[in-house]
This record gives C-alpha cells, structure tokens and sequence, in this order.
C-alpha cells in the first residue's frame, strides 16, 4: 500500500494525516479535502427505516421477519409474527427503536432490522 504525505496548506506540518474523510494536521487542527475528493455525506436522515428502507412511523403495523430469541426466556417471536400500532424509540442507546406489545408475549422492544412495514 503506497502513503501518500501531505502537508498542511495552512502551516506547513508534514505530520499530516488522513482520517478515511479528511485530511487533518494536529499541529494547527486544520481539516481539509484535497483536489476533488468528495466527502461521504453522513446519512443525517432521524427517520427509522425497516429492512427494506420503509420510514416508519408512530402507530404504523409490522411484520417480523426472522425468529427472533428473546433475552430470558426460552421462547421466541416467530418470523411472520404481525405487530400493531408500533412506537418509535428516537434515542435508544442499545439498538432497539421500535416499543410494541406483542400478542401472547407482551411490552418489548425490537430493532427495526427486523421488521418490515405491512
């Protein structure tokens, strides 16, 4: 693999380095694209999108589509299960967006990966 060195337009370093999107200089904290390089736009999209890219929606039913194990039980959702009425969860920090009951197993939460929209 060939490493290209580049240094800083604004102060000159040489210690320069590239971060995967930017080009970056610790010495001054400058950042910047060289020639006509485009930077990846991050997906700034909040919606919450089922496997197939569906948005979903407050309220909105779903399809379950793979056996799912649930945590604590010997039991699981079986893929093909119908979930009504879903709520979305905006800041889950384990992965999980969307709540819903689901009938025979009650309050849960699920990762929108494995549901599609009906």
């Amino acid at each position: 693999m060939t490493e290209i060195n580049q240094s800083c337009p604004k102060c000159n370093s040489i210690d320069a380095y590239f971060d995967g999107s930017l080009w970056n200089c610790p010495i001054c904290n400058h950042e910047w694209v060289i020639n006509n390089e485009k930077v990846e736009e991050q997906n700034t999209d909040d919606n919450i999108r089922d496997v197939h890219g569906n948005v979903l929606q407050d309220g909105d039913s779903v399809t379950v589509i793979k056996d799912l194990k649930i945590k604590g039980s010997s039991s699981s959702v079986k893929g093909g299960t119908k979930v009504k009425n879903i709520k979305l969860i905006k800041d889950s920090n384990d992965g999980h967006n969307i709540g819903c009951k689901i009938e025979g197993f009650g309050a849960m939460n699920l990762k929108s990966e494995f549901v599609k929209k009906s």
